[in-house]
């Protein structure tokens, strides 16, 4: 089979394009591709199929472990780059129909080569209650926030603890392990007019970039009095712009196409 490779900001996926709807979504076989040691390698493999619900084509997101999300920011970046190169969906702007319903990105080339700059609609944002069994020491704060997706957004004392990336493992297997589900985690502090921010994703681990969690970074930050409407997540991996203005969350990232690959299944 082929695949693409792709990555916003080091948040790498596979993608199979698969518009005649043969092969379903499978568990097994993103297990054996992601692995990184074994196989092509990636934090997740996106199943490209056709369209659904009046969209251009459709997204389902295997993690890198096997279990199934509903949304990804830079996945669904990556998935719609790759559409655009095979031809599967017009651009500028293309719509998916993801888990948590439908999405829209607007892309546009880059000026890097193998780059485009995506703009994804990311849908509504919801900001829930605080969580004060998270509030400790390091912790000033901690709410949980939903993307389509579940997030705990955590706000650290000082910008210098998130450069103890074992911290913030270590932290993320706690709230997946209490956590009926699991749930992906961010810590933030803020500096210099934006958000510096690190994330543990379910299903993933420690990862570069978080496309939603930027955006539920952001939206429990400005619930904190941290930044305004718009603001740069500054992660491992890179900056993206996030746009709480208006009633959806809006996340701009470049997109790159790693290239494309042979792989034998099974």
């Amino acid at each position: 089979m082929r695949l693409t490779k792709h990555h916003g900001l080091g948040n790498d996926f596979l993608v199979l394009a698969d518009p005649s709807g043969l092969r379903p979504p499978d568990p097994a076989l993103a297990l054996a591709a992601c692995d990184r040691h074994r196989g092509i390698g990636a934090d997740g493999l996106l199943f490209l199929g056709r369209g659904r619900d009046d969209a251009h084509v459709s997204m389902v997101l295997i993690n890198a472990d096997g279990s199934r999300a509903e949304m990804s920011g830079n996945g669904i970046g990556c998935l719609v780059q790759a559409a655009v190169l095979a031809g599967l969906a017009p651009p500028p702007v293309v719509t998916v129909a993801t888990d948590a319903g439908l999405r829209s990105v607007e892309i546009v080339h880059g000026e890097a080569a193998r780059t485009h700059v995506a703009t994804v609609g990311m849908g509504p944002v919801e900001v829930g209650d605080d969580e004060p069994e998270w509030v400790w020491g390091p912790i000033l704060r901690a709410v949980r926030v939903s993307v389509g997706n579940p997030h705990l957004v955590l706000q650290a004392a000082e910008a210098e603890l998130l450069e103890d990336r074992s911290w913030i493992e270590e932290l993320g297997r706690r709230a997946n392990a209490a956590i009926p589900g699991g749930i992906n985690v961010e810590v933030v502090a803020a500096g210099d007019g934006e958000l510096h921010m690190d994330v543990y994703e379910r299903g993933v681990g420690l990862t570069l970039a978080c496309g939603t969690g930027a955006c539920a970074t952001a939206a429990a930050s400005r619930r904190w009095g941290l930044c305004g409407p718009q603001v740069v997540v500054r992660m491992a991996g890179g900056p993206t712009s996030i746009d709480l203005a208006g009633p959806d969350v809006r996340m701009t990232t470049p997109i790159v196409h790693v290239g494309t690959v042979e792989y034998t299944w099974p």
